[in-house]
């Protein structure tokens, strides 16, 4: 089914069908549909068809677009119940990104190469960002962003507690260009400064 993007205009679902993650999925990502959910799909798609096919009136868009709406609902609710009946194949995606972040904290790379992006670790993993964002929201109830930001406390939290080094040295060391940019992060995932933090352990 193709469907020219003006025909969406002046309708609810031209703000609303950008919010569905899976439009940016790779092939791969594909959604794996029971019989019983392959026929739910198939009839909506032949409610499309069968309206197309009529005599177009003032109700047909409006008709249409919501066979469509009905579409990407049920794809959404498929896509979600995949990550978790497809158990073997989530944990597998879920431990291959724990690795691949703890990669980037204990390789010391982080100085010559920055904070890794969301981006730099789906490409890693060899799967699109949307995807691993949703797989990690469903499991976990945060997204990548906020994973790597827990890993960047963490490390941060364990240099100012273990080590002499000023908080700049240590923001240097975490892939941050200012130091007010992770002195920022770090009150706002911690509700203390790092000097605070630090003093805590003095």
């Amino acid at each position: 089914m193709v469907i020219h993007p003006d025909f969406f205009w002046n309708t609810p679902l031209a703000k609303k069908i950008k919010s569905y993650d899976f439009f940016k999925y790779t092939v791969t990502e594909a959604l794996f549909l029971s019989d019983k959910e392959e026929k739910i799909i198939l009839d909506i798609l032949q409610n499309v068809e069968s309206e197309y096919q009529s005599n177009i009136d003032k109700f047909t868009q409006e008709l249409i677009v919501a066979q469509i709406e009905r579409l990407l609902i049920y794809s959404e609710r498929f896509y979600e119940r995949q990550f978790f009946t497809r158990k073997k194949s989530s944990h597998e995606l879920l431990e291959r990104f724990e690795q691949v972040l703890s990669q980037y904290f204990e390789n010391g790379n982080l100085v010559e190469n920055g904070i890794p992006s969301v981006k730099t670790i789906a490409e890693e993993m060899n799967i699109s960002p949307n995807y691993l964002g949703t797989l990690l929201r469903l499991h976990t109830q945060q997204n990548t962003q906020q994973h790597i930001q827990n890993r960047l406390i963490d490390s941060a939290k364990e240099r100012l507690s273990t080590t002499h080094l000023s908080v700049s040295e240590i923001a240097y060391e975490l892939g941050f260009e200012h130091p007010q940019s992770f002195s920022k992060l770090f009150k706002q995932k911690t509700k203390q400064s790092p000097g605070e933090f630090r003093r805590l352990f003095n």
